[in-house]
């Protein structure tokens, strides 16, 4: 099993390294470049034009190495992983399309991508549960109580994938940070999937494969972090971060970890919960409570540098992921 989750890794590591030096350039000339907000960080203009929607990159590398290492890639569980992380990809596809090569700065309307993230939520929960037996109840992280919710499971677990996916797609807002933070995550979650697997969450001897997918997702994030750390030579767009976030989402739902998923997920938890704050104490009191939002933004203008936020990001992350883990390990009971 050792040896399936390495090659994982590393075939989707080695994939996203040789595509990245072909494709970027590919980019550069079609001018699929970053648009850079005016109200940001006045450092940060520089970076426009940098080609974006790399996600495609290291997507391609997560996908083929992961169908090719797990023992038997037709089971339910891998074609559910694959498919949500690509659906979730072609919202975000479909979003970068409008802006970069549209040149329609709002892309897809908010609307638009809920009922896509939604819908995409409700068929991996229905998967879940109606096709894997893996029911409706969740766990409480840090204790063995598990709460049977019916039918409230579609519409609360709905709620925190949706969120949860957007709140990735927000983390990525520095070079490298939401790249780095999602391997953590997903290192976490290989983890996590080898419980699922010793424990009876995930029954069957290939259900193994949730920790190849795992694996693969940190292979393929910690390649494109060679091209995407400062200063980054490519962006993954929303392409990229939207289809991460359902990486995740995904792995939390069939390992039953969808509580857990929000403290593996702090960081990204913390940076969307910046952004409804912020909004909130505008509309009501016409004040902001952060220079700027997310949050990452707001240590950029306090005087930090982009890689020391990046850092200090990444190391949260990481507190986060050992905290998910032993968060995990209770609710096995």
């Amino acid at each position: 099993m050792s040896e399936r989750l390495v090659l994982a890794a590393g075939l989707a590591l080695i994939i996203t390294l040789v595509l990245s030096p072909f494709l970027i350039p590919v980019l550069r000339i079609l001018k699929f470049g970053q648009n850079v907000r005016d109200d940001g960080p006045k450092r940060h203009l520089k970076k426009a034009g940098t080609p974006t929607m790399g996600g495609i990159i290291f997507l391609v590398g997560i996908i083929v190495s992961a169908l090719i290492t797990a023992e038997k890639p037709t089971s339910l569980e891998m074609v559910t992983l694959v498919g949500i992380t690509l659906g979730f990809g072609l919202i975000g596809f479909i979003d970068d399309f409008i802006k970069v090569v549209m040149h329609r700065s709002l892309g897809l309307r908010a609307y638009q991508k809920l009922i896509g993230q939604f819908g995409l939520a409700f068929i991996l929960m229905w998967v879940s549960v109606h096709w894997l037996g893996r029911g409706t109840d969740v766990a409480i992280p840090f204790t063995s109580i598990h709460l049977e919710l019916g039918w409230f499971y579609y519409v609360l677990i709905s709620m925190v994938i949706v969120l949860m996916v957007n709140a990735v797609n927000l983390t990525d807002g520095l070079d490298g940070l939401a790249a780095g933070s999602t391997m953590i995550s997903g290192i976490a979650y290989v983890v996590i999937a080898l419980l699922a697997a010793v424990h009876g969450v995930a029954v069957l001897a290939y259900e193994t494969d949730m920790a190849v997918f795992a694996a693969a997702l940190v292979g393929g994030t910690l390649g494109f972090l060679r091209f995407n750390t400062y200063p980054a030579r490519i962006f993954m767009g929303d392409t990229g971060s939207l289809a991460l976030g359902g990486a995740l989402a995904s792995l939390a739902v069939l390992t039953k970890s969808e509580f857990v998923f929000i403290v593996i997920g702090g960081l990204f938890a913390a940076e969307a919960l910046s952004v409804i704050i912020q909004v909130f104490s505008f509309q009501t009191t016409g004040k902001r409570i952060f220079l700027m939002s997310p949050l990452h933004h707001h240590f950029e203008l306090v005087g930090w540098s982009e890689w020391k936020v990046v850092i200090v990001f990444w190391t949260v992350a990481l507190i986060c992921a050992i905290l998910g883990i032993m968060g995990y390990m209770p609710t096995l009971g």
